[in-house]
């Protein structure tokens, strides 16, 4: 698989936004803009990286927005959108990858599909930009502000970012076209004679450009027809030979392990079937069948990342996880904490909105047997409306 990474553009002043600080970093609900648009591509499996372009001055803003993002150190931009995007693409050269996508900051919301569009188009062409059909009439008008024509519309669509290029290619084309003036980075790859392909747009991925787009990304957020849909997930493993047990990503000694064809961390599994659960689409076995070979031994935290990452791409966020454990042992209480921290971790989530909870069933059946334990798992997540 070709190594990817996001070039995020944060070197904007936000003149139009009508704020003292720049538009990239105002909140949007409890996140910075521009963090919320560095999360989307961390969180998606093609991308290996990110690193974001800073204006020079804006650097403690930076700091404050990205805080504990796994991202590379920043870049310094130039004085204009096109140098900022030539020094991030240099800063790349010492350890290049094969593609490199090119984003506004100002935009929070690319979503899943839209970088999955961008990035499979370029198995076939240097450089692919989404891009959305224009739906409304267009008229040209006189600077008196009298109506002149109609402009056909049939052939024209609505940029996005973010623009995908095979790397070397879009790097040799912007230092060919220093010292000129472009729109986009899409117009220099065509300048210098790549292939640009159209890939579909998102309405959703709006640039925020003005106040007035705050309340609509707040609409999209679901803010104004914000939807909760909860999901429940139960999951067992039978004890076997061993010397330690997987339960939330952390391993405790025991006197046996657990059998299962991944690494039968019976917690994880049962919080992933409830993410799923909570979106309708399934269950573990659907996505990761114990059947396929290459999910044996497998780290569930896989699992978990995937059901997570399906939650995101469609907008929506985890909103809370609620699980108990049930054995007569190992105890689960010393781990607990540790448990928690590393589910946070691998959903990049507060610790606060994740609950662990332990508990037994009175020498009572199969755990009370001590034959094996069992995990069951609410979560609950927020989708935008109709989503």
């Amino acid at each position: 698989m070709p190594s990817c990474t996001a070039l995020v553009l944060s070197g904007g002043s936000g003149s139009r936004f009508g704020s003292d600080i720049p538009k990239q970093y105002q909140i949007l609900a409890g996140k910075s803009i521009l963090r919320r648009a560095v999360e989307c591509f961390l969180r998606h499996p093609q991308v290996d990286a990110v690193r974001v372009v800073v204006r020079d001055g804006d650097e403690d803003l930076y700091r404050a927005a990205i805080v504990d993002l796994p991202v590379l150190l920043p870049v310094t931009g130039g004085d204009t959108r096109q140098a900022s995007t030539l020094n991030g693409l240099e800063s790349l050269t010492g350890d290049p990858p094969d593609l490199v996508l090119i984003h506004d900051g100002a935009r929070p919301f690319p979503s899943h599909a839209l970088i999955d569009g961008v990035i499979g188009a370029l198995e076939t062409h240097s450089a692919a930009i989404p891009a959305i059909p224009v739906s409304d009439t267009l008229k040209r008008i006189s600077p008196d502000r009298m109506i002149e024509d109609t402009v056909d519309r049939s052939a024209l669509v609505r940029a996005q970012t973010p623009q995908g290029f095979r790397f070397e290619e879009i790097l040799a084309a912007h230092r060919k076209a220093s010292g000129r003036e472009f729109t986009d980075d899409a117009m220099i790859a065509a300048e210098a004679g790549l292939s640009v392909i159209q890939t579909d747009g998102d309405e959703d991925n709006l640039k925020i450009t003005t106040q007035g787009d705050i309340a609509r990304a707040e609409r999209i957020l679901g803010m104004g027809g914000m939807i909760f849909r909860t999901g429940s997930g139960f999951d067992v493993h039978s004890f076997g030979p061993g010397d330690h047990v997987i339960l939330g990503g952390v391993r405790i000694d025991h006197d046996q392990g657990l059998v299962g064809h991944s690494d039968a961390d019976a917690l994880l599994h049962a919080l992933t079937d409830a993410i799923l659960g909570a979106i309708a689409e399934g269950d573990i076995g659907t996505h990761f069948p114990p059947s396929d070979p290459q999910w044996a031994g497998a780290d569930s935290a896989l699992f978990l990342r995937h059901a997570a990452e399906m939650v995101s791409a469609r907008g929506g966020e985890i909103s809370g996880l609620d699980a108990t454990i049930i054995c007569e042992r190992p105890k689960i209480g010393p781990h607990r904490d540790a448990i928690r921290n590393r589910i946070a971790e691998i959903l990049d989530l507060p610790l606060e909105r994740i609950s662990i909870k332990a508990t037994t069933t009175e020498q009572l059946g199969f755990t009370g047997r001590k034959e094996g334990l069992a995990a069951q798992a609410i979560a609950t997540v927020m989708l935008p409306s109709g989503r």
